[in-house]
């Protein structure tokens, strides 16, 4: 299974907004997972991400947790996030006293994947109320409700309900027949990513735009390329900081690439056979590489090589 698609938490929407059941759940065998500038709060070896039991939280020397966020239920243990990026010096060393902050796509591939979908439901929510704190209507302060699933405008005027965004992105492996008989599927790099690294082709959905339309839009933007037959794979929660990846495969019309530079730095068609050859994002020598190892781009690629036709 793709990984970060197996948060099998209940989230129990019926009862969160129960402030009583929710200070039921605080107190009692919850776990409880710390943020710090949309990181995790890992063990030192990168490996094993750090729940805090209620004790350890207060041991902390927590102020308040009126913003803590609820995540979900796991049979009677209830899970917790609480966001430590504007918490005063004292109290973060003391979390860095018990691990280290790291990004989970650092760590992610390491770590069990129901595990890693937790930690990623925690990541966006956090990031989600860090970036929201104002009304988008009033501009007035927004405040946490519903055990964090919603923020609602202070303004008695207003009284806007906002609630957690998730941007739709498209990405998509796109594959061709040439004439030698050969299948090749097409990848494009950005200037930003390690060295010799090629990965499929992304984008977000426009308003008014239908998934199948996005897939053609940004391939022909992109690459200069047309595609048909476009055919949904699977979806990836992808919260840095805050998307869903659909993945598709389609079937180009054309053949002679045309790379935006705004977009791309180049693209090329790689048969299956050279994509075999290819190493890993984050191997250090210097040929061809493949896509991080938790990414739904990688996915694509290793699904399309697996069904040669």
């Amino acid at each position: 299974m793709l990984k970060y698609c197996e948060m099998n938490l209940d989230r129990a929407s019926n009862f969160r907004k129960d402030n009583t059941w929710l200070e039921t759940k605080k107190n009692n065998n919850s776990k409880w997972l710390v943020m710090f500038d949309d990181k995790n709060l890992f063990c030192n070896d990168k490996n094993e991400p750090i729940f805090l039991s209620f004790d350890e939280l207060l041991s902390l020397n927590m102020d308040s947790l009126e913003n803590a966020i609820f995540l979900g239920l796991e049979g009677e243990v209830s899970y917790f996030a609480l966001d430590l990026t504007n918490s005063n010096e004292q109290l973060l060393n003391n979390a860095n006293q018990m691990g280290e902050f790291y990004d989970i796509r650092q760590c992610g591939p390491n770590i069990e994947n129901q595990v890693a979908s937790i930690l990623i439901l925690a990541r966006a929510l956090c990031h989600w109320h860090r970036t929201h704190k104002f009304c988008g209507r009033c501009g007035s302060v927004n405040t946490l409700v519903e055990a964090g699933h919603s923020r609602t405008c202070t303004n008695l005027d207003c009284s806007h309900q906002t609630f957690p965004r998730t941007d739709p992105a498209v990405i998509m492996l796109v594959e061709k027949t040439f004439p030698d008989g050969i299948e090749r599927c097409l990848l494009g790099r950005q200037s930003s990513w390690p060295q010799g690294v090629y990965s499929t082709l992304a984008g977000f959905v426009d308003p008014g735009e239908t998934l199948e339309k996005a897939v053609q839009r940004e391939v022909l933007e992109e690459a200069g390329i047309e595609v048909k037959n476009v055919e949904y794979i699977a979806s990836q929660p992808w919260p840095f900081p805050s998307s869903i990846m659909l993945g598709f495969i389609s079937t180009a019309v054309s053949s002679t690439i045309e790379v935006d530079q705004d977009e791309l730095e180049q693209a090329k068609w790689f048969t299956r056979a050279e994509l075999k050859t290819f190493s890993n994002w984050g191997d250090e020598d210097e040929g061809l590489k493949l896509p991080r190892k938790d990414s739904i781009s990688r996915f694509l690629i290793d699904y399309w090589i697996e069904t040669s036709k």
